[in-house]
């Protein structure tokens, strides 16, 4: 390592440090949020019967259907 080596820190990550040490509470406001619309428990049987009571989609979806 050359004697002129100096540490990089790019504004953003300067940013980030910044913003954290004057809302120490960020992050767990960041996981709440998440957690609002992310963190959800999976239902396999709700998604079993989406995918069954899919109904699939004609060629040309403007074509109204000749019976």
């Amino acid at each position: 390592m050359p004697l002129f080596w100096k540490h990089y820190k790019s504004e953003v990550s300067s940013f980030i440090d910044e913003l954290k040490a004057k809302k120490p509470t960020l992050e767990a406001e960041q996981r709440a949020g998440r957690a609002l619309l992310w963190d959800k428990p999976v239902d396999r049987q709700a998604q079993a019967d989406y995918r069954e009571a899919k109904v699939e989609q004609q060629p040309y979806v403007y074509q109204t259907k000749a019976h």
